[in-house]
């Protein structure tokens, strides 16, 4: 999700409400203690140099439990990142910490903010030699792609 986006629907949200990739909300009295532009500069194992840029939000939770972070409240927050900090339009990146802090992408369900899974890939596949995956056939598939070869059809 972009900033953009998650402006758009805090212009018409109520209430503010994270959840979790297993499903559990993050508690309601939580606070944004951070928004801001991360940006890393490094080389893949294949010896490009390459940069990403994105819009980090830090959630963070105290014994504050009267505390309720409403949504124009974060829109302002946002606004005035964007404003202060030049941020563009980026992607949004979310840390929280559970065990030990996470980071997680950012998506929307129509009531919750979801806080999605990321992965780690490499970026340089063919220069490292890990051989492209095959894609799996299904024969039921193939049968159905034009001529065949069919017992007693002489084309064996």
């Amino acid at each position: 999700m972009k900033l953009s986006e998650i402006k758009s629907k805090l212009k018409v949200l109520n209430t503010i409400a994270f959840q979790l990739p297993n499903g559990t909300l993050v508690p309601n009295h939580f606070h944004v203690t951070e928004v801001g532009k991360i940006s890393k500069h490094f080389i893949d194992c294949g010896g490009t140099v390459r940069t990403e840029n994105v819009a980090n939000f830090q959630l963070w939770e105290a014994d504050d439990y009267d505390h309720r972070l409403h949504p124009e409240k974060l829109l302002n927050i946002i606004e005035l990142s964007e404003k202060v900090l030049e941020i563009e339009d980026l992607e949004i990146e979310v840390e929280y910490q559970g065990d030990t802090i996470g980071k997680y992408g950012l998506d929307f369900d129509g009531t919750h903010f979801l806080l999605t899974s990321k992965l780690t890939d490499c970026l340089a596949k063919d220069k490292c030699g890990i051989p492209e995956k095959k894609p799996k056939l299904k024969f039921s598939d193939l049968q159905n792609e034009g001529p065949s070869c069919a017992p007693g059809s002489g084309c064996c």
